[in-house]
C-alpha cells in the first residue's frame, strides 16, 4: 500500500492506493480516517499522480473527466451502492431513498447510508452528492461544512 498526502482547499488529504489501484482518499480526522491501511509506504505511484491531478482540476472549478483505476474493497452491498455514486453526474444530487429504490423497493435508505458513510474514496465517488429525502445535507465523513462546499464547487446550492 502506498500513500501520499494532498494539501486541498478544504484541509489536507490522505490518498491510497494498492498496484490494483486507489483504494482510500480521506480529509484529515473525517470518520474511518485511512480504514483498512497496513503499513502504508509513502511514494508517488502513477495512481496517486493521476488522483492529485483529478484533484487539482476538480477544486479548480472544473469537471475532471476521467477516473484513475479504483480498487473499491468493501462488501457487496457496499461496492454496489459505490457504483450506484458514479453514476451521480457532477453538479447534480440524489437522495438516500432514490439509491435505495435503485437496488430494491424495498432497500431501506439508512442501510444506503450505511454504505455511502464507508465510502473510502472520498469526492472521487461523490458521496457528498447524496442528500436527504427533504433536500437536507444529511451526515458526511467529512463534515457537513466540506459536504457543503464541495456542493458549491459543483454550482449546487443548498
Amino acid at each position: 500500500m502506498f500513500i501520499q498526502y494532498y494539501d486541498s482547499p478544504l484541509g489536507k488529504m490522505l490518498l491510497a492506493a494498492d498496484e490494483i489501484g486507489l483504494i482510500g482518499v480521506w480529509f484529515e480526522n473525517q470518520k474511518y480516517y485511512a480504514n483498512g491501511l497496513k503499513e502504508p509506504i509513502e511514494e508517488e505511484t502513477a495512481v496517486l499522480k493521476e488522483t492529485k491531478e483529478w484533484l487539482n482540476l476538480y477544486f479548480s472549478g472544473k469537471e475532471p473527466k476521467a477516473l484513475p483505476k479504483m480498487h473499491l474493497i468493501g462488501t457487496r452491498f457496499q461496492k454496489k451502492v459505490w457504483q450506484l455514486l458514479l453514476k451521480i453526474p457532477y453538479g447534480k444530487t440524489m437522495t438516500y431513498k432514490d439509491i435505495a429504490r435503485m437496488i430494491s423497493p424495498t432497500m431501506s435508505a439508512q442501510a444506503v447510508g450505511s454504505a455511502v458513510g464507508h465510502n473510502k474514496i472520498s469526492i472521487l465517488i461523490p458521496c457528498h452528492r447524496v442528500i436527504g429525502s427533504n433536500n437536507s445535507l444529511t451526515g458526511y465523513a467529512g463534515g457537513i461544512k466540506r459536504k457543503e462546499k464541495l456542493l458549491e464547487i459543483e454550482g449546487i446550492h443548498g
